[in-house]
């Protein structure tokens, strides 16, 4: 396997060809308007296959205005110039990785029709070149780094119509492009990790779910190179990439014995098979047959067997032909391996067979629609994917799905998209310019790491959490407010990061006061370390305060007696287990009084106390 990453980070400078702030809203809506996109010729004077695609399936698209959007993200007036501050972020990152910046930045259009854009077309702008970054002893190549407008987000889907948001479109990405040395889904993790420490690096970039997102280009041996658009849970990258490398796999393996077979995919029109479907019994095909709906089947010779998979979860072709029916609007299809089924027993399987003259060794995909001209859409994309199965694998985007596999999207797009931007003026990439930004480099995550390190005695493990979340700064800044470094760093490390896990997504984001506000209650007593995790949990639910936090948390209640009285009780009440066991009963009463102390008291002094108790009673037993 060979991999390269595409690293998108939003950037907290404002949008990137107007004024308007860069922040997501759920303010209403105070203008809707509905749009149709066509797909046109890019430089070149060609219509790029992934834009004639999307325009196929001519969709409508409505668009909500909101108040952090206006007449540009609307495409009725001309963008202003390109954000001064976006490009000096950009070229900051450029001279992180060591990458040489272009003498001018000319700003492109890239032809997008799948209703994210309004104008349908991306801005985009070539800002630096030929850059490396070093992770883990091992050296990675940054092909281009480059300065483009994030598109709208989609909030809405209806049959033949899309409804997208402005608030998101406008606001500037820095893209950086690696070349294709990682070989492992390890590898792409550790690289997009460092990578986004060094863009939070300089302070300038947007922080929570959607601000970054990855795509991720693998190839493997005999294959071809696809890519995962969109990945934004870093702990399922290596999965994406592991799972692509077995799809692919699985797929040369089809394509070999399809060879063999001397399979054909004829190219004829689609079968009427309605009339072999049964009218009475359940199942969605039964109930298509009853409404009138058009059934329609392509004939697959030399497919038989190999459309199905190893098991429920394995990659299959037949997934990928149900991708391409999904592309055109249905909710998939059926195919000869998985029948009987869906309502139609042997019998019915047999019939249509007959319908279709097969053979044993061929197989039939169908459809049904609500239109005819929508069945047979549908087949010709299942047929062109079948087609190409013959060949191997074809390049395409892929969506990813929470599971770690992904799903076709659209055809891989290439260069005829490009065109020149006539709207936004070069800019002129100084010397100077660049001193400037020399001169006030943040220091990278990597040095950082060492310094971290040494200076305040961490172990190295929790180092790289902090630079990986891009926490380095926090930490430094809170142990300044006088809090001890350890206690910071597990604050920062595990509690916060546990707790966010516990809520799920989306969480909101605690503001450093509040975690300030948590470090002073731990210092001055008002509980133990213990405590800091079930506190951040109920601020991230909507507590006011840390007080209200630790009311909610259980922390303020509770018994007010010391804590050597609490330990006496506990061991008082499992007398007769004390007295069996002695001291290896340490360990289940240790787990009782910390349920009833919910860390209000440290586990070190905690362990003291009830070590304590146990000796007490141990001396007063009868011939101690």
């Amino acid at each position: 396997m060979k991999a390269g990453l595409e690293v998108h980070q939003q950037l907290a400078t404002g949008k990137l060809f107007c004024e308007c702030p860069a922040e997501l809203s759920d303010v209403p809506a105070s203008r809707l308007v509905t749009r149709r996109l066509r797909a046109t010729g890019g430089e070149n004077h060609q219509v790029d296959r992934a834009a004639a695609f999307q325009a196929a399936r001519d969709l409508r698209f409505r668009y909500e205005v909101t108040p952090s959007s206006c007449l540009v993200e609307l495409d009725e007036e001309p963008p202003r110039p390109l954000s001064p501050a976006a490009l000096d972020v950009a070229l900051t990152v450029a001279r992180l990785l060591n990458a040489r910046p272009v003498d001018e930045i000319e700003v492109m259009r890239k032809i997008v029709v799948d209703g994210s854009n309004t104008s349908g077309f991306q801005r985009t702008a070539l800002v630096a070149v030929n850059g490396h970054l070093d992770v883990d002893g091992k050296r990675y190549t940054i092909q281009s780094i480059c300065l483009e407008e994030d598109a709208a987000r989609k909030v809405g889907e209806a049959s033949g119509e899309l409804t997208f948001r402005l608030d998101r479109l406008g606001i500037p990405l820095v893209e950086i492009a690696t070349g294709p040395e990682i070989t492992s889904g390890a590898e792409a993790r550790a690289v997009a990790q460092e990578i986004g420490a060094l863009l939070r690096s300089t302070g300038k970039v947007r922080r929570g779910i959607g601000t970054i997102r990855e795509d991720l280009n693998v190839s493997t041996e005999g294959g071809a190179r696809i890519e995962i658009k969109g990945v934004q849970e870093l702990r399922l990258l290596h999965r994406y990439a592991e799972r692509e490398e077995e799809r692919q796999r699985v797929l040369l393996g089809v394509r070999d014995r399809l060879r063999e077979g001397a399979a054909s995919v004829p190219r004829e029109p689609p079968f009427d098979v309605a009339g072999a479907v049964p009218s009475e019994g359940k199942g969605f095909l039964i109930d298509a047959r009853r409404k009138g709906q058009p059934i329609r089947a392509i004939r697959l010779r030399g497919f038989a067997g190999l459309l199905r998979g190893a098991g429920p979860d394995a990659e299959r072709l037949g997934r990928e032909l149900a991708d391409r029916a999904r592309a055109a609007g249905l909710k998939g299809l059926v195919h000869s391996d998985e029948l009987p089924g869906y309502g139609l027993d042997a019998a019915a399987v047999e019939a249509i067979r007959t319908e279709l003259s097969l053979s044993t060794s061929d197989a039939f995909v169908l459809v049904t629609a609500p239109e005819v001209a929508q069945a047979n859409r549908a087949l010709a994309l299942v047929r062109e994917r079948a087609e190409q199965a013959l060949d191997g694998i074809p390049e395409e985007t892929r969506d990813p799905l929470p599971d770690g596999r992904t799903r076709y999207s659209r055809p891989l797009p290439g260069r005829d998209r490009m065109y020149p931007e006539t709207d936004v003026p070069p800019v002129r990439v100084t010397r100077d310019h660049l001193a400037r930004l020399e001169a006030t480099l943040p220091e990278r995550p990597s040095d950082a790491r060492r310094r971290i390190e040494a200076q305040y005695r961490l172990n190295p493990e929790q180092v790289r959490q902090l630079s990986h979340a891009g926490r380095i700064a926090d930490f430094e800044a809170f142990v300044r407010a006088g809090h001890p470094p350890a206690l910071v760093a597990r604050l920062l490390t595990q509690d916060l990061e546990e707790a966010l896990a516990t809520i799920g997504e989306p969480a909101p984001e605690l503001p450093d006061e509040r975690l300030l506000d948590v470090l002073a209650a731990v210092g001055r007593g008002a509980f133990a370390k213990e405590g800091v995790r079930p506190v951040l949990l109920e601020l991230l639910r909507g507590a006011p305060s840390v007080e209200a936090a630790m009311a909610s948390a259980g922390l303020t209640a509770g018994p007010s007696d010391d804590l050597a009285t609490l330990a006496e009780r506990v061991v008082e009440a499992n007398g007769a287990l004390v007295d069996a066991r002695g001291a290896d009963a340490f360990q289940p009463l240790m787990g009782d009084l910390m349920r009833e102390l919910r860390g209000r008291r440290d586990g070190r002094e905690i362990a003291e106390a009830l070590r304590a108790a146990i000796g007490r009673r141990q001396a007063r037993a009868p011939g101690a």
